[in-house]
């Protein structure tokens, strides 16, 4: 039988005037599942919709993420409300060539900022945290909405790579 294990590991809550950069929780499954299963949320992260079980189970890579590398996403909270609008963070797959600064919404919140407001909240908590000298983002050419995001953050394009079997620019952030 195998025994209990136990890790321990703090994934800080960082706050704008607008929104809560928090850990995941369990009771964000209703909203995260119903950005996921969002056919135009995945559509520019390569990915087709997923089904509730598949967003649990990226809740949980995520979470993982941060016992094994000291940073990742955030659950996005928006601080008036507490509503659940979706994840900014690091993301740091084994096969991707350097840390990503990634962002994705719910489609209701598109359009506010708040992609733009979170994204350079955790890319400057990742900077003074963690020292990288040099940030990416992997962003499928025709995403002109996340294109205008890191553009906004001062990111610059590099040129193109392929992830996973799909074309994306690769776009960079310094400090």
């Amino acid at each position: 039988m195998l025994g209990r294990m136990s890790t321990t590991f703090e994934i800080p809550a960082l706050q704008t005037d607008r929104l809560t950069l928090r850990a995941f929780r369990p009771a964000d499954i209703d909203a995260w599942a119903e950005m996921e299963a969002d056919p135009e949320v995945r559509r520019y992260r390569g990915n087709d919709p997923r089904t509730r079980t598949e967003a649990w189970t990226a809740m949980e890579r995520g979470l993982g993420q941060w016992a094994l590398r000291g940073y990742g996403l955030f659950a996005l909270e928006r601080r008036a409300d507490r509503q659940f609008l979706g994840f900014a963070g690091i993301l740091h797959p084994v096969d991707w060539p350097e840390p990503e600064l990634g962002y994705s919404l719910a489609r209701a919140a598109w359009g506010s900022g708040i992609a733009t407001e979170a994204a350079h909240t955790a890319r400057d908590w990742a900077f003074a945290r963690h020292g990288f000298p040099r940030l990416a983002s992997f962003i499928i050419a025709e995403n002109t909405r996340s294109i205008r995001v890191a553009e906004k953050l001062g990111a610059t394009r590099e040129g193109t790579t392929m992830l996973r079997g799909f074309a994306v620019e690769w776009w960079v952030h310094r400090p």
